[in-house]
């Protein structure tokens, strides 16, 4: 794909029953729908994401994994993230479904305050993250919290 300034690249694959790839929430800047099964989503850099890979077989499932992810500028440090190219600022990272459908809630919760999860604060991903890895409970992301983010980043180069 000629990007002009650098995309952040995902591809999904849908597969029914068998390997099925969603983004939880984002806001592509472009889409090219590679054949009925595969499409490639673009991002800009700075916008975030969240990309859901979910794979079975004939036993049941055998993969479930969650990213929230920060697409980077071109020249930026970014970690390597299945599917997404060139990679990215991993935020939050889970595997197994217990866990995804936890974030899942979190997610609804954020959305039932009226808060857009692409605009939430990188730093509330990295403490859900965090806690839990460390099987800890996790504060929640009020529309307080939400403001303070938006005054914080407004004044940010």
């Amino acid at each position: 794909m000629n990007d002009g300034p650098q995309l952040t690249h995902v591809t999904l694959v849908w597969r029914e029953g068998e390997r099925e790839d969603w983004l939880k929430f984002g806001r592509p800047v472009a889409e090219k729908i590679i054949n009925r099964r595969r499409r490639i989503e673009s991002y800009a850099a700075g916008q975030v994401f969240a990309l859901v890979r979910w794979a079975s077989n004939e036993y049941g499932t055998i993969r479930s994994t969650f990213d929230i992810v920060r697409a980077v500028g071109a020249g930026e440090p970014c970690t390597p993230v299945v599917q997404v190219e060139p990679g990215g600022d991993l935020l939050l990272s889970v595997r197994g479904w217990p866990k995804v459908t936890q974030v899942f809630r979190l997610i609804d919760a954020i959305e039932a305050a009226g808060i857009d999860p692409c605009a939430v604060a990188p730093d509330h991903w990295r403490h859900i993250h965090n806690r839990m890895a460390g099987r800890e409970a996790s504060r929640g992301y009020s529309p307080a919290r939400h403001r303070a983010w938006l005054q914080r980043r407004s004044l940010l180069p």
